[in-house]
């Protein structure tokens, strides 16, 4: 048995540099599609071409065709008609880049997962997670379609609704892969009671619920309209008119500029107050070092995260502090994907079959 262990040891080492890797490629993807969005990039190709669309333009007539093509869509005609060639290449390779890392992550995570698949390196548990993250890889290339899709026919740009939900599955699988990485460490579990189990895990829930209300800001150009905090629409909460007066009343939520900014300005409030009385409550339960330092890392991210949030919004998004925003979002993300894993009951993810002895004989 501890033959075998010392053997598995650098194949496990090397499963998680792949994790490693694959995490990195995201969190730059997401970053990249950020910044697609903002120079709005994100409608310049209009084909999905899974294979074939890997290769740019490579002459003056490719790039003519792939130009018109982008003529041809309401974007172009209501918000860049006259825009030059020039002008045309630079949307272009923000989209294409894009496009490119989704194709390099895919076959960054599968080429090695067949590998360690064939070297008999990962156990069945391991292989049922690392399966249905492919599997959500693969969704997330058909989302990203079905997104551009929203905004060729008859909008200027892509749906709020489709954008969120290609973010947060983005997202999603991003905290799949460090949750997978976390379990392939062998660690002692830390003595803690329930309720920190239970806050940490809805830290990790109401962080996606502001993930998604910020993709919602992003996709409604929300964060360009009422640039004052603490005050929104001059006050610190809004008149109900102002927030509820389209209809059905649910419709607010997601489409209505202002109550979306309100929404997202409330959920951050309540995360940090969360998080808050979560690190307090680590500390009252002397939960252990590894449990109070996570929880206060993860307060410290979130109070950055507001700042840089309120900066970005006083100032109108300009792409660098938009960006960093997004960049920290992905840190708050890691560290209450962290402090729920070194919380939750957790059996190590090993590799490979392990030798069964059978009971009555010297093993």
């Amino acid at each position: 048995m501890a033959g075998q262990s010392a053997q598995q040891a650098p194949q496990l080492g090397a499963v998680r540099w792949w994790l490693i890797s694959v995490a990195a490629l995201i969190a730059i993807m997401v970053l990249v599609g950020g910044a697609t969005r903002l120079t709005e990039s994100g409608l310049s190709i209009v084909e999905w071409k899974p294979v074939t669309g890997a290769l740019p333009p490579l002459d003056d007539t490719q790039w003519a065709q792939a130009f018109e093509g982008y003529k041809a869509i309401p974007q172009y005609r209501e918000l860049n008609a006259g825009m030059s060639l020039s002008e045309f290449k630079t949307i272009f390779w923000w989209e294409w880049s894009h496009r490119l890392l989704g194709r390099v992550i895919g076959a960054v995570y599968l080429l090695p997962f067949l590998f360690f698949l064939w070297r008999g390196v990962l156990g069945a548990e391991l292989k049922r997670r690392l399966w249905l993250i492919f599997g959500l890889g693969g969704l997330q290339g058909a989302v990203g379609w079905w997104m551009v899709a929203s905004g060729l026919s008859q909008r200027v740009e892509v749906s709020q609704y489709r954008l969120a939900t290609h973010l947060v599955l983005a997202l999603l699988i991003f905290a799949a892969v460090m949750w997978t990485l976390r379990r392939l460490t062998d660690r002692p579990q830390p003595p803690a009671p329930s309720r920190l189990k239970i806050t940490a895990m809805a830290l990790l829930a109401l962080t996606f619920v502001q993930l998604y209300f910020g993709a919602l800001v992003a996709g409604l150009r929300a964060g360009r309209v009422f640039n004052t905090w603490p005050d929104i629409d001059g006050s610190f909460i809004p008149s109900a008119a102002r927030l509820w007066f389209e209809d059905p009343w649910w419709r607010n939520l997601f489409d209505n500029t202002l109550t979306v900014q309100f929404e997202h300005r409330m959920t951050a409030y309540a995360l940090l107050a969360l998080a808050l009385v979560h690190a307090i409550d680590t500390v009252r339960s002397r939960a252990g070092a590894a449990v109070i330092g996570g929880a206060w890392w993860l307060v410290a991210a979130i109070m950055l995260q507001a700042t840089l949030g309120v900066l970005t919004l006083l100032r109108q998004v300009p792409i660098d502090l938009a960006l960093t925003h997004q960049a920290v979002a992905i840190a708050v993300l890691t560290l209450a994907v962290f402090q729920a894993e070194r919380l939750a009951g957790r059996r190590v993810e090993h590799g490979g079959p392990k030798l069964v002895v059978p009971a009555g004989q010297p093993g």
